[in-house]
């Protein structure tokens, strides 16, 4: 498939300009007033590296929840997701139902209590505590440079909008937004991004809920749309389960076995259980009962976020029948942008706009603050500079924060070689959380799994998920029909070569000794794990399997309306 030039990305934002006025840009300026506050304001509770890195695990469920999902909104879920559905239509429902909502149960119920309980500061460390130094140094290496992959894209998305949107230069935009992002976070640590991602969901609902409903009127409501796409597109592009029979055809180019394994168990599953810049809000909370509600609290709006990315998307696909092509000037991730053109008055178009940059904001501050903790933490004062004073650790991690955003600033133009953006996304995903989950998974189930078997299976896990893209798919080696399917090959790929190296390696080393296991394998606890609940947590809607189970029944539901 053949992707766009930096070139043509920027002839087709180029032709994509609103109408902004200064009701606009106050709404704009307001907003980042409120965020550099914010950061003022958390710097004061900043005295140690718990702090900075960990907000000193002192923070509510409910802060910790929204956190959690507003990190998830970023260009992944915004730009990203709304391309998705102009391209693949309602099939976009799976990275949520699917590919979303039993993972995130799944760390809530089974993976926190480890990770909480094992007091580590980061996911990386928990691979120290299970394996040896080398699957720790690994993977504290590919996850650092994955997240600056990932604010990279968030940069590029916001470049992208706001030189489309706004006319600012694209270099303008991404320094002015790294510039915020460097402030507060270098301000405040943690405390500061998780507080700025509670206000920044409530920010971007405010922008994705008119272009929803504007979009809907505008297509002659959801059976209108669905009678256009059904025209255009086929009847199979409105729903989530149409022509995925194994040898049938479909605009995703994936069938049901590769959705279900390679996005709902796979990707999902490494994606929700290891990726720090989630965890991490969870890893922030007051005690192990809210860290697990954490994520079960996030699932809850991740359910119906679907629809204020989803629809925009398929209006898109509606109103521009050949997006993403030459012929309409536009490409998949120009949906939101093109539509705040068409449908949103000033006033309005100054809450999207500042949605939207709360959006990226709110992604590139997630992975800036994870890189700086597991920079700092697992790389810097385990490898290169011991036992200094907390102090220390504190001043690099802030001067760490500043290369962090730097190097996002260079990785924001590689992501400009993709039309869809969540592509590139899922490529990483496929290529550094599924090989990371499978050491997890394996590890924490497996008594028996090596020391050493970590290291190998994880870069085994990496190297071949990479070959598949690269080399079999890249070079038509194996005809698969879209950059998504090739995705889920890929993490399926790496994951069974992860476990099927983990288990030789296995088979010839020494196991860890079961007293070194201990709270770091099912079916083992620390004291960490069996501290009673606080005053309050005991209440029957604050249980997190009741929480879990229920989100996991009405993500099933919701599956119905789109069977058909």
């Amino acid at each position: 498939m053949q992707t766009p030039t930096y070139a043509h990305t920027y002839l087709a934002a180029a032709g994509l300009r609103l109408p902004t006025n200064w009701l606009d840009y106050t709404i704009l300026a307001i907003y980042f007033v409120v965020v550099l506050g914010i950061g003022f304001a958390a710097r004061r509770s900043v005295k140690t590296s718990l702090d900075f890195f960990l907000s000193g695990r002192s923070l509510p469920a409910w802060i910790t929840g929204l956190a959690f999902i507003s990190a998830n909104l970023a260009a992944t879920e915004i730009l990203g997701m709304a391309a998705n559905s102009a391209q693949y239509g309602a099939y976009t429902v799976h990275w949520y139902w699917i590919g979303a909502i039993p993972a995130m149960v799944f760390l809530g119920l089974v993976m926190m209590p480890f990770y909480y309980g094992s007091k580590v500061r980061s996911v990386p460390e928990f691979l120290l505590l299970r394996f040896d130094k080398a699957a720790h140094l690994l993977s504290s290496i590919l996850f650092a440079f994955a997240a600056i992959l990932i604010a990279g894209v968030n940069l590029y998305a916001l470049a992208i909008v706001v030189e489309a949107l706004l006319g600012w230069p694209q270099w303008v935009a991404i320094v002015v937004a790294g510039a915020f992002v460097l402030a507060y976070i270098t301000l405040g640590g943690l405390s500061s991004a998780i507080y700025n991602e509670v206000l920044q969901f409530f920010v971007i609902l405010a922008a994705l809920i008119p272009i929803t409903i504007l979009g809907l009127r505008k297509v002659g409501g959801w059976g209108g749309l669905t009678h256009k796409l059904a025209e255009t597109h086929g009847h199979n592009f409105t729903t989530a389960w149409g022509g995925t029979g194994i040898g049938s055809t479909n605009p995703l180019g994936a069938n049901w076995l590769t959705i279900v394994l390679g996005l709902g168990f796979v990707l999902s599953f490494g994606y929700w259980t290891t990726n720090f810049a989630e965890v991490q809000r969870a890893l922030s909370a007051k005690n192990l009962s809210a860290g697990q509600r954490t994520p079960l609290i996030a699932a809850y709006p991740k359910i119906f976020i679907v629809v204020l990315v989803m629809i925009p998307g398929l209006v898109a696909a509606a109103l521009v029948p050949n997006i993403g092509t030459s012929a309409s000037g536009l490409q998949y991730n120009d949906a939101i942008p093109y539509l705040m053109q068409e449908l949103l008055p000033n006033g309005v178009l100054g809450i999207a706009v500042t949605g939207l940059l709360a959006a990226f904001m709110a992604g590139m501050a997630a992975n800036v603050s994870s890189f700086n903790t597991v920079f700092t933490t697992d790389i810097w004062a385990k490898y290169v500079v011991r036992g200094r004073e907390d102090a220390y650790y504190v001043r690099f991690g802030r001067w760490i924060t500043v290369i962090g955003v730097c190097a996002s600033v260079g990785t924001a133009f590689l992501a400009s070689s993709f039309s869809n953006i969540m592509s590139y996304l899922q490529t990483l995903f496929s290529f550094f959380n599924v090989p990371m989950f499978v050491v997890f998974i394996i590890g924490m189930f497996w008594k028996r799994a090596s020391v050493k078997s970590g290291f190998w299976g994880l870069l085994a896990g990496t190297v071949t998920a990479m070959v598949n893209y690269f080399v079999l798919y890249k070079r038509g080696i194996i005809s698969i029909p879209s950059d998504q399917g090739a995705n889920f090959v890929s993490a399926i790929a790496g994951f069974l070569a992860g476990a099927v190296v983990m288990v030789l390696v296995t088979l010839f080393t020494e196991p860890k000794p079961a007293r070194e296991l201990q709270g770091l394998v099912y079916g083992t606890r620390s004291p960490g794990m069996s501290e009673p609940p606080a005053p309050g947590d005991d209440a029957w809607y604050r249980k997190p399997a009741l929480l879990g189970w229920g989100a996991v029944v009405l993500a099933a539901l919701c599956y119905i309306p789109f069977s058909f």
